[in-house]
């Protein structure tokens, strides 16, 4: 692992000081849509990648363990579990975003996945980053909205999204995830990134919908981190890894 990725995963656990660095590129792995995660890993590697999640909205055949021994096997990049329900937790990974659907009024993401799931999060050893997840509207449903059956926050309202990164953080989360949602037709808009992170000390991570490296580049200008998943599960974009990286570590 990076000592600035070991840094960054310390910092938003235990040790978590309330600093932003320069910002991240972070890659998604989704297990069933990824079809060659050692073949991801290594691109990941050789691009500068600083780290890489692994989880999705709904699993069907690649459970996450499985995935991330693989993604082990040609990278030594951190591994963070984003988890689409309680059941995506594994041993093998570097840390686990504990997420809280805070955009949502579904007591299932509130509250009940967090509290199956808390025992074997415990058993694991993972780091837990404690996370305010929230989903902002894309300009269509998204696999997120669908399956946790939540509103998303409107993207012209960016002081709603304050005020939810606010209570987080008064609720003691350390990082908050602003998610257009995976395949959104727009990416969280830049103007919410800004008042987001200018209205809060939480380690700001902003992910969907962000298909080129200009994209990439305006929201690392405010976000701590910026993920892309989709636009990387074809082969063919993965030559194009290394100028998202770029586009993002040379942002401000």
């Amino acid at each position: 692992m990076s000592e600035d990725a070991r840094n960054t995963i310390a910092r938003l656990s235990s040790e978590f000081r309330w600093e932003r660095g320069s910002p991240q590129f972070w890659l998604l792995v989704d297990p069933d849509r990824v079809d060659d995660p050692e073949k991801v890993a290594c691109a990941a590697q050789s691009a500068g990648v600083d780290l890489i999640l692994v989880g999705s909205s709904l699993l069907v055949e690649h459970p996450v363990d499985e995935v991330i021994s693989r993604i082990r096997r040609a990278s030594s990049l951190p591994v963070v579990i984003f988890p689409g329900g309680g059941g995506q937790v594994a041993s093998n990974a570097d840390a686990i975003l504990f997420l809280v659907f805070l955009s949502s009024r579904n007591p299932r993401w509130l509250v009940e996945e967090q509290v199956l799931a808390a025992h074997k999060v415990r058993r694991s050893n993972l780091a837990v980053i404690p996370t305010a997840y929230l989903l902002i509207e894309s300009g269509g449903m998204t696999s997120v909205e669908f399956f946790s059956n939540s509103l998303p926050i409107p993207r012209t309202k960016p002081d709603i999204a304050v005020a939810h990164a606010l209570a987080a953080g008064f609720m003691g989360m350390r990082a908050v995830f602003l998610e257009a949602g995976s395949g959104a037709v727009n990416p969280v808009p830049v103007e919410m990134v800004k008042s987001v992170a200018e209205g809060t000390d939480l380690f700001l991570i902003v992910g969907g919908g962000i298909r080129s490296p200009q994209q990439a580049a305006e929201r690392a200008r405010w976000a701590d981190a910026v993920v892309v998943g989709n636009f990387f599960e074809g082969e063919q974009n993965l030559a194009l890894l290394g100028e998202f990286v770029d586009a993002v570590h040379s942002a401000r």
